[in-house]
């Protein structure tokens, strides 16, 4: 599958566990074929990647070294309100949702529980 009318969806993955990082990057590949795809271990990076990158979404974890997930999307969804945010997190709880939702999150996903299914029916949902 790919981004309808496909179109080359340009994704951000902001994760510092470079072998999760792997995993989701080679899932969303076999998945979505014409994403292209650009990464980030920590917050910072993350920011200059969406300033020059401009991608439409991005998949951020929570805990990142040098910031929190979900200031971090709040900031770039206060600068980028049309870029699609889905968090990614270890810790599945209310309080995490309903606060990456009140950070301007898009969708939130545990990391436990990703599937290439899943992931797939989440990302088409944001999508289109």
């Amino acid at each position: 599958m790919s981004y309808p009318g496909d179109v080359k969806l340009r994704t951000l993955i902001v994760e510092d566990n470079g072998s999760y990082r792997e995993i989701v990057r080679d899932t969303l590949k076999t998945v979505f074929p014409s994403m292209v795809i650009q990464e980030a271990s920590e917050g910072q990076e993350a920011l200059q990647k969406v300033e020059a990158f401009h991608p439409q979404l991005i998949l951020m974890d929570i805990r990142l070294p040098d910031e929190n997930g979900l200031h971090l999307t709040e900031r770039i969804k206060a600068s980028h309100p049309d870029t699609k945010v889905l968090i990614m997190t270890g810790f599945d709880s209310v309080e995490y949702r309903e606060a990456a939702i009140r950070c301007g999150a898009n969708g939130y996903i545990a990391k436990d529980f990703l599937n290439p299914g899943q992931l797939e029916t989440l990302i088409k949902s944001l999508i289109e």
